[in-house]
């Protein structure tokens, strides 16, 4: 049995030791837990989430180019661009019945560039379609082009060179078409005094298929010299004039008579709605004389005069020699075109119908014996000033009214090599292409026309 004194000295110290030695030991084995779970399972768990943070970087590299607000201005531009096909489309620039209600809005009328007293307003333009144009050496830039051709007989008569010489003509036009710009609108109008043959009912756009079919249809045009111009061509007729309905101008220059043709077919090609116009023609004045139907006084004085016994012998006299001057003219062609036929030439071509038997004597040199008694109910001269101002008239309407630019008017005017032609004349001549911003040349027989060719060269 232990001593109770013992017993009380060892046991304090004892326990506390203990305690000691147990806290030590609890104390080490949590801080071992908290390291081993630092370093290994924590560790373990943050080289899992390395992964997503990657993935999470990725997507912005894929999509940052995909999406962009400034995508929003390609509609805008597709519509620009579409415009002006849209109006091609309904193009109302039928030549029969224009209705210049409707309109271009794209085009640049490019002919009027100089700004002269015609030009009030301008179209806008995004340049679609334009073509540089050059016909017998006189050029323009434009989007819609006009070709009028003369195909009246005076045009192949043989102090002009004939066939062939038209030949040239015709292969100068259809090699301008040939060189336009896609998208260039363009159409050919051909003319005999008043009556008219269209190659399409309006403009159509250039490209090599309607080019094709330009050059068979024009090859057809003055290809014989017993059927010259559009005389018995079915689909060619006479055109009315429409800009201005109730304009007493507009009737003047409508009235069919032999001084008004050229203000006639002017007013009906600027009724076209063309950016340039270009005229090839046998003769051209100017506006020249335009005149008005007769008055009143007029007519009654020409009843009174056609009624006297004079004036009526001498026309019976005059109608009676006329069949066997008919006679005659036949039997002088005949043997002329005989010669001819031995040398290999085509027939000749007279400047005016044979049925009019008084110019195709005296074309032939055949001399009357009862002369015809003249006369007329007269008419009256219209003041060049007022000419003028009608033609303003039409193009403030067709045109300026409606923020386009008027269209240029060119002239290349063909003559016989000796072909009389007064300084006057050519001044009327330079006094209207100046009035439509466009110019003029004077080309003269075969070898000068086919010298002066150009459309060749001009290649958009």
């Amino acid at each position: 049995m232990i001593p109770a004194e013992l017993k009380k000295k060892m046991n304090p110290m004892l326990m506390k030791v203990i305690v000691a030695s147990v806290l030590v030991h609890v104390v080490g084995a949590f801080i071992a837990g908290v390291v081993t779970i630092a370093t290994i399972v924590i560790q373990d768990d943050a080289q899992f989430e390395v992964p997503p943070s990657v993935v999470e970087e990725e997507p912005p590299r894929e999509v940052k180019v995909v999406i962009r607000p400034e995508q929003a201005k390609v509609p805008q531009t597709q519509r620009l661009s579409m415009r002006p096909v849209a109006n091609i489309a309904v193009a109302d620039v039928d030549v029969n019945l224009p209705d210049m209600d409707q309109s271009f809005t794209v085009s640049a009328g490019l002919g009027g560039v100089g700004g002269g007293r015609l030009l009030g307003g301008t179209r806008g333009s995004i340049g679609m379609g334009i073509s540089d144009i050059s016909v017998f050496g006189l050029k323009t830039r434009a989007e819609r082009i006009l070709f009028v051709i003369d195909t009246n007989r005076r045009m192949v008569t043989d102090k002009k060179g004939g066939l062939d010489s038209y030949r040239v003509i015709k292969d100068e036009i259809s090699d301008m078409v040939g060189n336009l710009s896609a998208g260039t609108l363009f159409n050919v109008m051909l003319t005999d005094i008043r009556r008219i043959k269209l190659f399409k009912p309006r403009l159509v756009p250039s490209g090599a298929e309607v080019h094709q079919e330009l050059i068979k249809w024009i090859s057809a045009v003055n290809d014989d010299a017993t059927r010259p111009g559009l005389e018995g061509v079915y689909d060619s007729f006479v055109p009315l004039l429409r800009a201005l309905p109730e304009s007493e101008m507009q009737a003047a220059v409508s009235w069919n008579n032999g001084h008004n043709h050229t203000a006639f077919m002017t007013q009906l090609v600027i009724e076209q709605s063309a950016d340039a116009i270009f005229m090839i023609t046998g003769d051209h004045r100017g506006f020249g004389k335009v005149v008005a139907p007769p008055s009143e006084a007029q007519l009654l004085a020409w009843e009174e005069l056609r009624s006297s016994q004079a004036y009526q012998d001498q026309a019976a006299a005059f109608y009676q020699e006329e069949l066997e001057m008919k006679q005659r003219v036949a039997n002088e062609l005949a043997k002329i075109n005989k010669a001819r036929a031995s040398r290999g030439e085509p027939p000749r071509v007279l400047a005016r119908k044979i049925d009019d038997v008084r110019s195709a004597a005296k074309e032939l040199g055949l001399k009357w014996k009862n002369l015809h008694p003249g006369g007329g109910p007269g008419h009256t001269d219209i003041d060049p000033r007022r000419v003028e101002k009608h033609f303003t008239e039409v193009i403030e309407k067709l045109y300026i009214s409606r923020g386009q630019q008027p269209p240029s008017l060119n002239v290349i005017l063909f003559l016989a090599g000796d072909e009389k032609y007064e300084k006057s004349w050519e001044d009327e001549l330079k006094s209207y292409v100046r009035f439509f911003e466009g110019r003029s040349r004077i080309i003269r027989g075969k070898n000068e026309i086919i010298s002066a060719r150009s459309a060749s060269e001009k290649m958009n």
